[in-house]
């Protein structure tokens, strides 16, 4: 058997159990009569601990191997307080599962940094180190609990497609891909297909999905492929919209902090889950500029200006009723005020990391939307023939996934948190 035992289900209580475990050599130290190897696997690092004159000499030269190789070791756990996790594995075998035949690039531990570019064109080596394995299982979690709010509130979880005919936002430039005889792109958005979805019937819907956007940006929050966690709820407004997205961040914080206690000692990382504070686009402008921020009414957010909410408000700001000027055409006027929409963002720690609004339901104020965006209706048709049909109200809204791990895990550039980055400079591997 290669394995019996991840490194975190064994104990101290195990003493005088037999066990194997595999995964790669993290160091080898001599100290004296003493050999000590640290094996590492996906759930931690245990310490196989051989005496000369009392461990077989074979199995002293067996664990003499170079870092990074790969192995498999039977043993019997012995506890001890003073090794780490408070055991250490007596080896009675040790087998090396696939001798190296390359060198590898950089020090996986840590003790030699290593430029990030470097590591990222090795990153099935760089994966190894425990800060990126903490990062991707705490993105794991945050997956989990996202689908676990979804399903527990009714959601039904559906499959847009990312091929598109027509840009679904305003703005962004798009990635063109041949599709037979049609021209076609990649979907900056599954926006439009939720909503078809609900118009369909299904209600509550969301989904997890790759989107693409050609924006030629080299800052540390925008890559061209992110992962999006998106939902769309029938009969609903934007209220209702933000209740939910504030229930989830909540409850994926919660989790994180819950289920990922060791990856966040790794990371140094001391996360609470926040209490959001709900303020009006008006009122965060007017906030911003008393605290000396430089922005002019129905001007977007820049960076800076997000940061400076999360130091006024705190680390969670949710803000509504965005200019309808500065949002996506679909985004739903306010009753009363067609310059404001009923729109929303969703701030954490400083950086956007949701943005959601009510939907445009009814087919000639869709149009309307359409065209004061400069957008031609001809390219909507099927779109907006949907709406013709019994379109209920409906609101809805994204989060984006590797930036909302950026910001609990304190990285500082995006890509330490998608597994394979794609950028201007960045297609492989």
């Amino acid at each position: 058997m290669i394995r019996t035992n991840y490194v975190n289900e064994i104990t101290p209580e195990m003493d005088g159990k037999e066990v194997t475990l595999a995964g790669w050599v993290h160091e080898v130290r001599e100290l004296g009569k003493m050999t000590f190897l640290l094996l590492r696997d996906m759930s931690g690092i245990a310490q196989i601990i051989a005496k000369k004159g009392v461990t077989d000499d074979s199995i002293i030269s067996a664990l003499a191997m170079p870092k990074e190789s790969v192995i498999s070791v039977t043993g019997t756990v012995k506890a001890n307080k003073e090794a780490r996790a408070g055991f250490e594995i007596i080896p009675k075998s040790v087998t090396n599962l696939n001798p190296l035949s390359a060198g590898i690039p950089f020090e996986v531990t840590g003790k030699v940094p290593a430029e990030l570019d470097v590591r990222l064109n090795y990153r099935y080596i760089d994966l190894r180190r425990v800060q990126s394995t903490a990062i991707f299982r705490i993105e794991s979690t945050i997956l989990n609990a996202f689908r676990s709010t979804m399903n527990g509130s009714g959601f039904n979880e559906i499959r847009p497609s990312s091929i598109v005919a027509e840009a679904t936002e305003g703005g962004a430039e798009l990635f063109e891909v041949k599709y037979f005889e049609e021209k076609a792109f990649l979907a900056q958005s599954p926006q439009l297909y939720k909503q078809l979805a609900v118009i369909g019937g299904l209600d509550k819907v969301f989904m997890v999905m790759p989107v693409y956007r050609a924006e030629k940006s080299n800052d540390t929050y925008h890559i061209n492929e992110i992962t999006q966690m998106d939902i769309e709820m029938g009969f609903a407004d934007h209220n209702d919209a933000m209740d939910m997205l504030e229930k989830t961040l909540k409850n994926i914080i919660s989790d994180v902090k819950k289920n990922n206690n060791r990856e966040l000692e790794e990371l140094d990382v001391k996360l609470e889950v926040p209490e959001v504070k709900r303020i009006s686009y008006e009122e965060a402008v007017e906030s911003l500029r008393a605290h000396g921020a430089s922005i002019n009414p129905g001007e977007d957010f820049a960076r800076e200006h997000e940061i400076k909410l999360s130091e006024i408000y705190g680390d969670a700001v949710l803000v509504y009723e965005y200019p309808t000027a500065v949002r996506a055409f679909y985004s739903m006027p306010k009753e009363g005020d067609p310059d404001v929409s009923n729109s929303f963002d969703m701030i954490y720690k400083g950086l956007e990391i949701s943005s959601g609004a009510q939907r445009i339901h009814m087919p000639e104020l869709l149009i309307e939307a359409i065209k004061r965006k400069g957008l031609d209706p001809k390219n909507f048709e099927f779109y907006v023939n949907a709406f013709r049909c019994g379109a209920p109200p409906h609101a809805g809204w994204s989060i984006g996934l590797e930036r909302l791990a950026m910001k609990i895990v304190g990285a500082q550039n995006i890509r330490e948190c998608t597994m394979f980055p794609r950028d201007r400079k960045r297609i492989k591997p």
